[in-house]
This record gives structure tokens, sequence and C-alpha cells, in this order.
């Protein structure tokens, strides 16, 4: 065990002594979290629009691993996320039942991949229980904005799909010990801004870093799973309007949940 302890504070120190090299990258990876997160909370404004999208979330949770939160993390983190937002307890009860009805029998996750004004890159997520509609719907978002649908899966290996928990440093916890605990369970990433922490992992290793962070006494209050532009891109201010125009219109739809581009 302590010759396992000192190989992984090896690969720490490493992984400290690389950090310049790719500073650079992480605080892209940054930038673009906090501009989104910007982005939804403006597009997100009113409760009749986020209270639906965070609902399918926990529907979807549970119809995947079960209506149990204590033996189904992705829910259980679904609805700490809820929580974050103030949904009511009421509706995250209500999600939770749906899961088991005749309603959630037809509802899928899809994804959709375009070209916006611009040339930005667009991947729409979207939950819904008529995929007839909703691909007309987000079809005639780009048209309009005169972008265009991608083939499916052309745009996916330009993004990197990582998994984010967000969550207050626990009193008494170290930030990097933390770190280390984290390392085996597939943590890349973690910053500290304050109180406040962000830790990052690959989107495969979702499960294991919620189960890690459980071990070490912590909930997030977010978790999610986001997808960050390998190659981002800065636009004009005058592009800014045009690309913010379309993206303003795919989220405002019902049925999607959230939008990424590969803008820096």
């Amino acid at each position: 065990m302590i010759f396992e302890r000192t190989i992984l504070k090896k690969s720490l120190f490493l992984r400290k002594k690389n950090r310049f090299l790719h500073f650079q990258k992480n605080r892209i990876m940054g930038r673009a979290f906090e501009y989104r997160k910007a982005a939804k909370e403006k597009r997100w404004g009113k409760m009749s629009r986020v209270f639906p999208r965070l609902g399918k979330n926990i529907t979807l949770a549970a119809k995947e691993g079960g209506p149990d939160p204590e033996t189904n993390a992705k829910l259980r983190n679904a609805i700490n996320t809820a929580k974050a937002e103030n949904m009511p307890k009421d509706n995250i009860e209500a999600a939770i039942k749906r899961a088991s009805g005749k309603d959630a029998e037809s509802l899928v996750e899809v994804v959709y991949e375009g070209k916006g004004p611009h040339g930005v890159l667009v991947i729409v997520e979207a939950a819904t229980d008529n995929t007839t509609r909703t691909v007309a719907n987000v079809r005639s978002y780009f048209n309009k904005a005169g972008g265009a649908f991608v083939p499916a899966g052309s745009l996916d290996f330009m993004f990197s799909r990582k998994a984010v928990f967000e969550f207050d440093l626990p009193e008494g916890k170290d930030v990097e010990e933390l770190e280390l605990e984290l390392i085996d369970a597939g943590l890349e990433e973690i910053e500290q801004e304050g109180n406040r922490v962000i830790a990052y992992g690959d989107f495969t290793h979702y499960g294991t870093l919620s189960k890690a962070l459980s071990e070490q006494g912590i909930e997030p209050d977010k978790a999610t799973l986001e997808r960050f532009p390998n190659t981002p891109v800065d636009f004009t201010e005058e592009q800014l309007v045009d690309i913010e125009k379309m993206l303003d219109k795919i989220d405002e739809d019902e049925d999607v949940q959230n939008v990424f581009t590969n803008m820096s």
C-alpha cells in the first residue's frame, strides 16, 4: 500500500512539473466551460425552461439505472444538480416516477451536428419523445441561420467529452491530497478558485469519479458531461451576434438539453 502511494505521489509530482506545458490548454478548457455556463445561465433565465430540462435529465437517469439514487450515481448527480438550481422536491420526485411510466418508454437522447454562421461548429444534445419533430425543428434553426447539418460523427473527433464535477471543498480537505486520491478514478485535471473546485475527467470515467468523490464524503452539486473543442476558434463581435442569435433559437427548443460549440 505504501509502495502504491509512493508511485501515486511520484505521478502527481510529474503531473505538477508538466503543468506549465499544459497551462494554455487548461485555461482554454476553463474559459470554454465558464463561457458555456454563463451562456446557459442567460438562456435558462426562465424557470419555465430550466426545470423541464433538469426533469428530463432525472427521468433519463432513472430510466437508465433505476430509481434509487443510492445505487444510481447518475441519478444522484442529476438530483443534486436540480437541487442546486432550486428545483422543488415534488418536481424531482415526479421526474423519477415518470421513468417507470409509459411516457418515458419513447423518451430518447439524440445528438445532432452542424455548421452555423461563419463556420462555427455546433453539437446539439436533445432528449425527445418524437425524433421526427425534434430533427425538423433543429434543422430549421441551422438552415435559417445559413448553416446546415453534417453527417453524424463528423464533428465528434473535434471535441473532447469530459465529466465535470463542481463542488465546495469540505472543511479540512486539501485539494492536492484530493487530487492524489482521485487519480486512479480517472481524474485528469482539477481547478480551485476560493473554496470552489471543478474536477475534470474523460466521460468514460463519470461513474468511477462520482463513486470516488462520494467515498471522500463529497457530493457534487453539479455533475455534467461537457464537450470541449480541441481547437477553439475566435470570432469577431459581429460574427458572434449572428452565432448567438442561432444558438438562442436552438436553446429555446423544449427538446434541446445542451449546445456545444468550438468558440473560444
